[in-house]
Formats: structure tokens, sequence, C-alpha cells
């Protein structure tokens, strides 16, 4: 008796691990749609690794460019990986084009959470802050509510935390993810640059 996976099991499991659909959905088959044991079969087939690699160091890679709107909005964007034969396969540069485009659509500000200045989180607390001080919440709940309108300005302007414009239910750190969890090796954005026509 086959066993009925639904998408949305897929989905969870796609998030957990950065595994492609047909890779998870192929593990909750032979899981009987066990979530737990999925998860263990992707591990044994060493596609939920990419947490592991994401610590190794990344020295090779490429710069890419990306011209959009007939040369209206231009980027310059670098991708880091292990070794230069990686950073020469079609799946790495698909991945740079697919950043590139992003960053042109999207115009994050950031690479990562971590490139966002002190002093800009702090103003941005305090604007919170000075919105919430009339509504009478409790101190707590008041953080609380800060601390997610913080994980909002990332999702807006870091680019690993902003949704993917080609799929919005991945963001672009979930993307990484699953391409270092296909290549095989850590997969970095350091920075980049993005260009406007009068800006």
């Amino acid at each position: 008796m086959s066993v009925e996976i639904s998408a949305k099991l897929v989905k969870t499991l796609r998030d957990q691990t950065g595994a492609g659909m047909m890779e998870c959905k192929a593990a909750l088959v032979e899981s009987g749609g066990d979530l737990e044991a999925a998860l263990t079969v992707l591990r044994k087939r060493g596609l939920a690794q990419a947490a592991k690699k994401m610590g190794r160091s990344t020295s090779e890679g490429v710069i890419n460019s990306y011209i959009h709107m007939g040369g209206k909005i231009g980027v310059l964007v670098e991708v880091n990986c292990e070794s230069d034969f990686v950073a020469r396969t079609d799946d790495f540069q698909a991945l740079v084009k697919e950043v590139a485009m992003h960053i042109a659509a999207a115009s994050p500000l950031y690479a990562r959470r971590e490139d966002v200045p002190a002093d800009v989180l702090e103003r941005e607390r305090a604007i919170y802050r000075a919105q919430m001080e009339s509504s009478g919440k409790p101190a707590n709940v008041i953080e609380k509510i800060i601390e997610g309108k913080v994980g909002a300005y990332y999702e807006q302007f870091v680019l690993l935390d902003q949704p993917s414009i080609r799929d919005p239910k991945v963001t672009i750190g979930q993307v990484v993810t699953a391409a270092i969890a296909k290549l095989g090796e850590n997969v970095a954005i350091p920075r980049f640059a993005r260009f406007k026509l009068g800006q």
C-alpha cells in the first residue's frame, strides 16, 4: 500500500534540509510519510550536510555582472565556493546569475545580517519603540514586537533574508543552502554592488 505524500509535507522537509523537492519526496515515500525518518534518509544520502559545510573556507568563486532594463540597472556580485572546479559548473553559474538578478530586482542593502551596522539597527529599534510607547502594552510584549519588526527589516533589506523573486516561499539564504547541498561545497556571498542610473 502506497502512502500519499502531501506537497506541504515535502515543502516542510525541503525547508528543514535545503534538499531538492524530488529528493525530499523520495525520502518521504521511503519513510512512509514519517518526517523524522525522512530526515534520517536524507542525512544518510548526504543531502542535509549543508550546515556542516557552511564553516569551510571559500577562496574560489566568481565575480559576475548583470545588466537589467536596457542598461538602467547594473549589479556586480561576488559568490564564493571552495574550489575552482565547482566555480566553473553550470549549477554554480546558474546560482550566481539567479543571485545577481535577484539583487537587481529586490535591491537589498546588505549581504548578511552581520553586515547591518549596529547604529542602523539601534535607530530602527528606537523608531519601533517610539511607535509602541503609547500602546499601553507591557514592556516584554513591546520588546517581542520590536524584535519582530527587526526581523521584517532583515527580510526587506538583507539579501540572504529576502524572499527569492523566483520563488517567494524560499529565501535567498535557503537557495544558497540548497546549492551547498547540491554542489557539496560551502557557498558564500560576501559582497555585491547595485547601480541604478541617476542614483
